[in-house]
């Protein structure tokens, strides 16, 4: 069974407390963020995140009106030294799989090592690649970090 993450995405328009709205809402039902991405373009901005409790959080923001797009992700644990992404990237690179996209989580594993969340094109393939390569994955474990 494939270890997956499940990132929140919203679009918002890019105005000044539009976030802070967002973060207000999911902060008054006790929502935790652990990770998130913000990518803008003039006028809309694309928040990807994941919080502690994915499903409360659909439930909350589709509540308050908002578009929200599930997906799967996947969370892995690197090491903390120059050049460590490689034990990720290299594996994925060489099976095919496209990063799509990355970023940090904000707390730390058990073994305090770094861990990224990562946007693939091929999910379970990513899982089973990165598994066959010794990177240790994360599944809804992850929330309670």
């Amino acid at each position: 069974m494939a270890m997956f993450v499940k990132q929140i995405s919203v679009s918002l328009d890019n105005n000044p407390g539009t976030f802070l709205t967002v973060s207000d809402c999911l902060g008054a039902e006790g929502i935790n963020i652990r990770a998130i991405s913000v990518a803008d373009t003039s006028d809309v901005s694309t928040v990807r995140f994941v919080a502690d409790d994915p499903q409360k959080t659909v439930t909350v923001l589709n509540s308050k009106g908002y578009s929200v797009r599930e997906k799967d992700v996947v969370a892995v644990e690197i090491p903390d030294h120059p050049g460590a992404l490689q034990a990720v990237l290299k594996p994925l690179n060489e099976a095919g799989i496209n990063v799509l996209y990355l970023y940090p989580y904000l707390g730390r594993s058990k073994s305090s090592q770094p861990i990224v969340i990562i946007g693939v094109d091929k999910g379970t393939e990513a899982i089973d690649v990165l598994k066959q390569n010794w990177v240790h994955t994360f599944g809804e474990e992850i929330y309670a970090l």
